[in-house]
């Protein structure tokens, strides 16, 4: 029989034990180590387009990048750009860090493989050797953030069906036809009722939404949720109406009719995110019919600027303090503003872009992005770079990484360095047209193409 002080012993360890894995399992990701946190201004080397497949460094930051492709990887569309997806909300890798998708010109998705050791860019099964795995779901689909072998989208004709493909059998599955979740109206059919594509996921993969319902981007009505377990839920955003299999239904507490932009899901699975235009969107906290606006019309109250989801917080960049100032607010109370940047710096004429799939259930992990202007001139701290920001609030650290040599050169999208975070918040996946170096296509629009930096 065990005594007294061996009991206690053996219980002081237990709990030693405990606080330590509680400690492990709550606290961020460490800091990039080896990345550069000063505010100075850096200016950018020279540098010529690198070979594809290459590991460089980069010469001002001394971070390994490698670039993914180059204009024979878009083998349907030869010598046409190719990009990243461009919102930051989906999610572009494996959960594992193994595989990651670009787009290319004519909206087709191409999955590569990848090693995180060696940052080697490799040919999936049943892909041409050096090229993507063109797999058949609509631009911009998100990786499953449980299972490695799954991404979710959505397939043409059918784009009101969110579907799965697993990548060991190539085959499609449905997942949910949300003509069948009850929406009041009822969803038609046909080109003048589609989706918007944007499909996102709850962090343990048991719920997605998409938005839907219009013709277009920017004319869709209705937030779909589905819940694996519970089944559908749905806002119509034009009716103010709510309902669904769960939850409560009824009236919104926003009546205001307007349409959609994009809706995304917070990790969580307790929230979603709707942009209505560049200063205004709306938080509809799922289970309830609470919609919150923030500053649709009217005062902007900081919520400006590209935006990324957290697991029940958003960060965005209102740029209305300075182009660097940067906030996170918990969705549960959007007036509840936190600055990430301080003091804010005011860099004129610099876009930020965020991407935040490396969260945690604390919202403490760094949220990760780029910076771009229309000048292309580095004149100023933090201008055309890579970057990580602390989120945790014991500081204000922002993680300098490399220069992203993008050249936007509006309209053409795909010049901007829009990019995604790996789940493990190792890697970001980027697009650049490298300083206008990589000329044109053949129907004369900037050539881009995808580059990876390592985060350390």
């Amino acid at each position: 029989m065990l005594n007294r002080i061996t009991l206690l012993a053996i219980s002081s360890v237990l709990l030693a034990s405990f606080v330590l894995t509680s400690s492990i399992s709550a606290q961020s990701p460490p800091p990039y180590t080896h990345a550069i946190t000063d505010r100075l201004v850096h200016p950018e080397t020279p540098m010529l387009p690198p070979a594809k497949n290459v590991v460089f460094t980069d010469p001002d930051f001394g971070s390994s990048m490698v670039r993914v492709t180059d204009d024979g990887s878009n083998f349907i569309h030869p010598g046409s750009f190719l990009r990243t997806e461009g919102s930051g909300q989906a999610n572009a890798w494996s959960m594992d860090t193994s595989k990651f998708y670009v787009i290319g010109d004519g909206g087709r998705d191409l999955v590569f493989g990848f090693d995180p050791a060696t940052m080697e860019i490799s040919s999936l099964p049943n892909a041409s050797p050096g090229q993507g795995l063109l797999i058949p779901l609509r631009p911009g689909p998100s990786f499953s953030f449980v299972d490695s072998d799954l991404i979710y989208g959505t397939v043409e004709p059918d784009v009101l069906t969110i579907t799965s493909y697993r990548f060991s059998t190539g085959i499609s599955t449905p997942v949910i036809d949300t003509r069948t979740c009850g929406t009041q109206p009822a969803l038609g059919t046909g080109a003048s009722v589609v989706s918007d594509d944007d499909v996102s996921l709850s962090l343990d993969d048991s719920r997605i939404s998409i938005s839907e319902g219009g013709a277009d981007f920017g004319n869709h009505m209705f937030v779909i949720v589905y819940d694996k377990n519970l089944g559908c839920r749905w806002y119509n955003t034009q009716t103010g109406q709510i309902g669904g299999q769960w939850g409560a239904t009824g009236t919104a507490t926003v009546t205001t009719p307007y349409f959609i932009r994009h809706a995304y899901l917070s990790r969580s699975g307790n929230y979603a995110f709707i942009r209505v235009d560049w200063f205004g969107w709306y938080a509809w906290n799922l289970s309830t019919l609470t919609v919150t606006p923030c500053a649709v019309k009217g005062n902007p109250d900081e919520c400006g600027g590209y935006s990324a989801m957290g697991y029940n917080s958003l960060v965005n960049g209102p740029a209305i303090l300075g182009d660097s100032q940067t906030v996170k607010r918990p969705l549960n109370n959007i007036s509840q503003i936190s600055q990430l940047v301080t003091p804010v710096l005011f860099n004129w004429d610099e876009q930020r872009h965020f991407t935040w799939s490396n969260v945690d259930a604390l919202d403490s992990a760094p949220v990760c992005g780029s910076t771009y202007g229309y000048s292309g001139e580095i004149d100023e701290p933090f201008a055309q770079e890579i970057f990580c920001m602390e989120t945790d609030g014991l500081a204000s650290t922002v993680w300098r990484f490399a220069h992203n040599r993008s050249t936007y050169a509006p309209p053409f999208f795909q010049t901007q360095p829009l990019g995604s975070v790996s789940r493990d918040g190792g890697f970001f996946l980027f697009t650049s047209d490298w300083d206008s170096q990589l000329g044109l296509g053949p129907d004369g629009t900037p050539r881009s193409d995808a580059f990876i930096v390592k985060l350390d």
